[in-house]
């Protein structure tokens, strides 16, 4: 699986040279096998260093190398995935707010669809997310 289209790649570059911008995740690598998810946002122009929210145990926003993760080997032959059908809807700010108190950017990516799906993408701001106990 080719890991970054032309296109994210373009919108990453471009996302990069505007680094005073709050932006939306273009692009999520995910472990198939286990723990590790990435959101990128920017691609500095070395073509190499990401910039996101990245949680391999705990969500935290940095960088890192693509061409590393692009070298991680699993069991059973796999490497790390992208996630074909993800959208970046909201700022990364929300994304890493919500994944701290959510525990993880996978439990984030839940209760980010469900704000979603009840019309609450246009509007949503980090101050606004909360998690509601049972």
């Amino acid at each position: 699986m080719i890991l970054l289209t032309r296109t994210q790649r373009a919108q990453l570059l471009a996302n990069g040279r505007r680094r005073d911008t709050d932006h939306h995740p273009v692009v999520k690598f995910y472990n198939p096998l286990g723990a590790g998810v990435w959101l990128a946002t920017e691609l500095d122009e070395d073509d190499d260093i990401m910039f996101g929210l990245a949680d391999i145990g705990y969500p935290e926003l940095g960088s890192w190398s693509f061409a590393e993760l692009e070298a991680i080997r699993l069991p059973l032959g796999m490497r790390i995935e992208r996630d074909v059908l993800f959208t970046g809807l909201f700022p990364i700010s929300v994304w890493a707010e919500t994944a701290r108190m959510a525990g993880g950017i996978r439990a984030a990516e839940q209760l980010l669809s469900a704000r979603f799906r009840g019309g609450a993408a246009q509007t949503l701001k980090p101050a606004d997310t909360e998690i509601r106990k049972a």
